[in-house]
């Protein structure tokens, strides 16, 4: 055991955010597979229905919350809402490692082949492979797993100039994305290769739920052994990694040898990350390379749960720390388990410590460097989009740059018609999800691409000598240092729904932290949007208030150019303000 590793288990007194779980963290796959089965939803309690947020149905088997139930309903409903469109091509499905996703991955095919659609999986996947795979005993190399980002991908190729829906294809993933081990998660894209819209998602769920109340036992399925040969086979990995080279200049890192750490979390983009590294031969070793169904060796979020987010300094605590200790990479990436996330870790220029790199300041070093001559085959009109809730540090590299900034509401969807037709070069989120052009000025994804982003970083280093922490120094030097938080602030039920509704008209306040207020908004400036709360700016900090979809809290993020102190200021004015507006 390594000697990080025992002092994380040791115990320190308090939180134990960043240690390594005990056993009493950890799952039991037996219980958790048989909840999936044996639970049956009551479809007349609001939180075992199915409901699609921003990133489509999430929940536990053990809350009755994601089931047998619940894929069976949500796989039948878009099986009636292709009809209802025309929608014809296969349906591309791909899964993490999340334990859940296995048994789902099984219900969402046999009702695939009881409908009669046709529909495209991995040509790595078998049924022995599940079945170890359930059982926690997946072989390394595998590859029978497929990050978010590869269905987007497979979705644009296989579409190609296709213009009628008989021939278009679209994608399920089954991922929680970066939840923690005891959760499930379903999410849709639509023949566009992103995330369905609101309009698809509604119908989905309300007729999903429609089928949970009439009785899921009536949707026909097949056997799974029969849907799995029914099944068109994809070489997801293979076509994705090969392609990589028309979005990354990957000769560039190789030629660099640029040192290379690729820690997946133990999610699906573990093996993708072994063919990149023998496909353009690159100075890369993959890191957690077992696939854990518990995932034991994620060290514990900040409220002491196991998540494989590559965005959280706690949950990256032990990447971080195996960086250090190695001391032999140039740059060490990680992704949440279905790769649509990315975690940059590099040395930090003041201590010479491996950090995880803050992801705002990691998309402003990738707009600095895309928009800044890297991409010549680019559009001189190309925008740069960005939500509302990102650094406004984004804002001032683009206007550097010459770039007009496209600011949308929270949710990656709102990007996808802007990298389809060409209008935005990048499209990036405050919760370390981002996407890009091709070389060309082509659409790469139109969903978030964690492995890509992880890639550029790599490119940044190969082509300017320059790690992106001192290429953000360099920035901060310029456009000035910022000061970014996200915090919860309690609210009454009621009160959720006056805040998620407010107009700009309603906010009196004329002041931010002493500032003058230049900017109110209710709506995103980039595509009229509502935000679904407010956004207020001065000239040097902002900040933005939205409910929370499952808690009685609301979330303030808030940014200040001028210091912590005044950052604290600029919360505390945000409660005001949001007090005020929903007249407290």
């Amino acid at each position: 055991m390594l000697e990080w590793e025992l002092l994380m288990r040791g115990g320190f007194m308090g939180n134990r955010s960043g240690q390594l779980p005990t056993n009493k963290d950890l799952i039991d796959i037996k219980e958790t597979l048989a909840a999936y089965y044996d639970i049956v939803p009551n479809a007349n309690k609001s939180n075992q229905k199915v409901i699609f947020g921003t990133s489509g149905h999430r929940g536990a088997a053990e809350k009755g919350s994601f089931n047998q139930a619940h894929i069976v309903a949500i796989t039948a409903a878009i099986v009636e809402y292709r009809r209802e469109r025309g929608l014809g091509g296969s349906i591309l499905v791909g899964l993490d490692t999340h334990l859940l996703s296995l048994p789902a991955f099984r219900t969402t095919l046999e009702v695939l082949a009881g409908a009669g659609v046709q529909y495209a999986i991995d040509s790595h996947i078998t049924a022995e492979m599940l079945d170890l795979a359930e059982q926690g005993r997946a072989p390394k190399g595998c590859a029978i797993w497929t990050p978010t980002p590869t269905i987007s991908h497979a979705i644009l190729h296989a579409n190609g100039d296709k213009t009628d829906l008989a021939e278009m294809s679209d994608g399920i993933a089954i991922t929680p994305s970066h939840n923690p081990p005891t959760d499930g998660g379903y999410k849709y894209n639509l023949e566009h290769g992103g995330a369905a819209d609101a309009d698809a998602t509604n119908w989905i769920a309300t007729r999903a739920n429609e089928i949970l109340a009439d009785g899921f036992e009536k949707v026909p399925r097949a056997d799974f052994i029969e849907a799995l040969n029914r099944a068109e086979r994809v070489d997801y990995r293979t076509n994705y990694v090969k392609d990589l080279s028309n979005v990354i200049d990957m000769e560039a890192i190789a030629v660099a040898g640029v040192r290379i750490g690729a820690d997946s979390l133990g999610g699906s983009s573990m093996d993708y990350w072994s063919e990149v590294a023998r496909t353009y031969n690159l100075n890369l070793v993959v890191l957690n390379d077992v696939v854990d169904p518990r995932f034991s060796f994620i060290t514990l979020d900040w409220d002491e749960k196991i998540r494989m987010d590559c965005s959280s300094q706690d949950s990256m605590a032990g990447t971080v720390r195996l960086s250090n200790e190695a001391g032999d990479f140039d740059i060490v990436t990680g992704n949440d388990c279905d790769a649509d996330r990315h975690g940059i870790v590099v040395r930090n220029p003041k201590n010479d410590k491996f950090e995880l790199m803050n992801p705002n300041h990691f998309l402003a070093v990738a707009v600095n460097y895309l928009y800044g001559q890297n991409r010549p085959n680019w559009s001189t009109n190309l925008q740069v989009g960005k939500t509302l809730v990102s650094s406004s540090l984004i804002d001032r590299v683009a206007a550097g740059l010459g770039r007009a900034i496209y600011e949308v509401p929270v949710g990656f969807k709102w990007f996808v018609p802007g990298l389809l037709d060409g209008s935005l070069g990048f499209g990036g989120e405050e919760s370390a999800g981002a996407s890009f052009l091709r070389r060309d000025g082509r659409p790469w994804t139109t969903d978030k691409d964690g492995i890509v982003l992880a890639l550029l970083a790599a490119e940044i280093l190969a082509k300017t000598g320059q790690t992106p922490a001192e290429m953000h120094r360099e920035l901060t030097n310029k456009y000035g240092q910022s000061w970014y938080e996200r915090i919860d602030a309690p609210i009454a039920p009621d009160d959720k729904s006056k805040l998620s509704n407010l107009n700009a008209e309603q906010i009196t306040a004329t002041e931010l932290a002493g500032e003058p207020i230049i900017a109110k908004l209710s709506e995103a400036p980039g595509n009229g949007a509502k935000i679904g709360g407010l956004k207020v700016a001065s000239e040097n900090a902002w900040f933005a208030a939205r409910p929370s979809g499952t808690e009685n809290v609301y979330k303030i993020y808030a940014e200040s150019f001028i210091s912590h102190d005044h950052l604290l200021e600029v919360q505390s004015a945000a409660k005001e303000v949001v007090a005020r507006a929903i007249g407290e």
